[in-house]
Formats: structure tokens, C-alpha cells, sequence
């Protein structure tokens, strides 16, 4: 049997779409009994997925203060900080950035929400104006 004929009988792996490694790995957080390290993480999500790539994500998330990270001898263990909700909202955040018209998708979106939603986002639109406008008079 030739080469090429081998390559050829090889199931292509699945490209994984945009975000679901980063939810992949903040799930396994999630669900730890506590902080974990990256191998912890690796071999809980399963797969050929690189060390390296796991830290990446890791990493990622880090900058994205959805986890924290401590030192525990030469390396890290990782923790989540926010919930399954803080997650689903930096996916929200990562479809908007991704896109050329925030305007229009936000607009597309509130046209699309029930009223109840709508009355829960109008009110926390109000809090949040309401804290910034009392940091604002807390620099003053």
C-alpha cells in the first residue's frame, strides 16, 4: 500500500468552531473540585488537544479574568472565576466584536427579545448607568 493511500483512509479530524475550545476548557474548570492544572484540564477534555494549546487557553482566559491562576511549585493550577453565565456572555461579546456593524446586530438583537427580557435588560442598562455615574462621582 502506497503513502498517499494510507493519508487517504485517515478520518479528518473536526475543526473545532470558533470559541468552542475555550468553552471546552472553562467547562472542565468549572467542574473541578478545586484549582487544577493544565494536564488536569488536557486530559479531562480528551483527545489530541497539545499541552500547549490547553495553556494557550488557559491563558486566554486569564487575560479575560474569567479564570485565575496560582503558583504551586514550578508550575500553575487554574481556577474559574465566573459562572455558566459569565461564560455565555463573553461568547455573546466575542459574536459582537466579530462583527462590522455592532449597531445593527445590538438593534437586531433587542428586536428579538421577549418583553420580559427587554424589561430585564432595560433595568440592568439603568444599574449599570446608575454605578458608573456613582464612580464617577466617587473620583471627583
Amino acid at each position: 500500500m502506497e503513502w498517499h493511500e494510507c493519508e487517504a483512509r485517515q478520518p479528518r479530524l473536526r475543526r473545532r468552531g470558533q470559541g468552542e475550545l475555550e468553552a471546552q476548557v472553562f467547562a472542565a474548570l468549572h467542574g473541578a473540585p478545586g484549582p487544577v492544572n493544565a494536564a488536569w484540564v488536557q486530559e479531562r477534555i480528551g483527545g489530541d488537544l497539545a499541552y500547549t494549546t490547553v495553556m494557550t487557553i488557559l491563558t486566554r482566559l486569564l487575560v479575560k479574568n474569567t479564570v485565575t491562576r496560582e503558583r504551586a511549585g514550578r508550575s500553575f493550577v487554574w481556577s474559574s472565576t465566573v459562572g455558566e453565565a459569565g461564560l455565555a456572555a463573553l461568547r455573546m461579546r466575542k459574536v459582537l466584536d466579530g462583527e462590522l456593524d455592532r449597531g445593527a446586530v445590538l438593534a437586531s438583537f433587542v428586536t428579538t427579545l421577549s418583553p420580559d427580557d427587554e424589561r430585564m435588560l432595560r433595568g440592568l442598562l439603568e444599574s449599570a448607568d446608575a454605578a458608573d455615574m456613582a464612580d464617577m462621582a466617587d473620583t471627583a
